[in-house]
């Protein structure tokens, strides 16, 4: 009961606001402010947390060649489990067509935004100001920075051991404030949760009902079945008995907030009581809400599915099925970090099968109705991928019991 206390509370607090949101239905949009609140808490917090565990992380590294082996295993992860992930809702959509019997009024003209691609890549790797760094919109910005003011603290050495305590203690710091924000998490989630019940869950039961059948099971059934097998991968018996308590809280926190880095601050402080190692954590995980989404993958494959049968069109040739893959994977790892990179992953998936450009707002619904169970899955796949790397790089007893005890 110790271990569960706080996944219990928070349960409780969320089951409240869903029967709340079941009573009041329309006007459970009162509650909403008391859910705003803890998200933009979390908003607040996750610039400088982002920023101290990053380069406090590489900061105290005594060896560079273990920042290499991080990055570097972290990238093999997070695209073997975007494969994974977009291979497994492939067949979900050969097995259960999604677009049959959809019948949705296709607009005759839609305007949006061309956007240069070259122009949105520049913009996520950098900003022009210091002052942009601390908005969470130029999240890649901000982790490349840290890294930079991380690496060049490590190799300064001696003369910089002052500055690298700083990082380190502004990381523990962060680190504590989250645990008082975590407080008000079971009032600030229930009153999200009675929200999404009362004010979104009809709109859910709309046109789109098939497509949400498919991707909710198939959502839930890789984030529980699915994350336990990497995590049995990753530690055995014993790495599921500590995940899973302690995963709860930034499950519920980036399912009802639909956002990876909100959840940033949850997940770090859950795979610090997991045992993953600090500097795997504090690299893998903010790195991870940016550029690694299993749950976009999911949702990549199924939106191409969706178009493919509004549009009387084969999904089960080997070209369609493969580059569907790619897609899904391009959306998920890479295109994750440009800002408006949904867009662009969307837009490609209309461009590379030349579907008319009326097909855009059909997929951008599709998104916005999987967005908080993908969402979850992006988070918490994060966290499971700092195990995995934990793994590789560890070795069998890398979850020793003084770490997470």
């Amino acid at each position: 009961m110790k271990h569960y206390a706080s996944s219990l509370t928070l349960l409780g607090g969320i089951s409240i606001g869903c029967v709340l949101g079941l009573i009041f239905k329309e006007k459970s949009v009162v509650f909403k402010p008391f859910g705003d609140i803890f998200l933009n808490l979390l908003f607040t917090i996750v610039v400088p947390l982002v920023f101290f565990s990053i380069s406090s992380a590489i900061a105290s590294m005594n060896n560079i060649q273990r920042l290499g082996k991080i990055i570097g295993w972290m990238m093999v992860v997070f695209t073997v489990s975007g494969i994974i992930a977009s291979v497994l809702m492939l067949i979900a959509v050969q097995l259960y067509p999604p677009a049959q019997g959809i019948n949705i009024t296709l607009p005759g003209d839609i305007h949006f935004q061309q956007l240069k691609v070259s122009d949105q890549i520049v913009k996520a790797f950098t900003v022009s100001d210091f002052f942009d760094l601390l908005s969470k919109k130029n999240m890649l910005a901000l982790i490349i920075f840290a890294s930079l003011i991380g690496l060049s603290a490590c190799t300064v050495g001696e003369k910089a051991k002052a500055f690298t305590a700083f990082l380190q203690a502004g990381s523990n710091v962060m680190m504590k404030a989250i645990s008082y924000i975590m407080f008000y998490a079971p009032i600030g989630l229930g009153a999200y949760f009675a929200y999404l019940i009362g004010v979104l869950g009809p709109q859910i039961l709309g046109t789109y009902v098939r497509a949400m059948t498919i991707y909710y099971p198939m959502a839930m059934a890789y984030f529980f079945i699915g994350f336990s097998f990497y995590v049995f991968i990753a530690a055995g018996s014993r790495g599921l008995r500590v995940f899973w308590p302690n995963i709860m809280p930034a499950a519920v926190t980036a399912l009802a907030t639909s956002s990876s880095m909100a959840t940033i601050p949850v997940n770090l402080e859950a795979a610090e009581r997991i045992g993953v190692p600090r500097d795997i954590r504090e690299m893998v995980i903010p790195i991870g809400s940016t550029i690694h989404m299993d749950g976009s993958c999911l949702s990549a494959v199924l939106k191409t599915a969706v178009l493919f049968g509004l549009f009387h069109m084969n999904f089960s040739s080997p070209w369609a099925m493969v580059t569907a893959v790619g897609v899904a994977l391009l959306s998920g790892t890479v295109m994750s970090g440009i800002p408006a990179g949904g867009f662009l992953g969307e837009l490609m998936i209309v461009t590379l099968y030349g579907f008319p450009i009326i097909a855009m707002p059909i997929i951008s619904m599709i998104g916005t109705l999987v967005d908080p169970p993908a969402t979850m899955v992006n988070a918490i796949g994060d966290n499971v991928s700092s195990m995995l790397v934990a793994r590789i790089l560890g070795g069998k007893k890398w979850m020793s019991p003084s770490e997470h005890a």
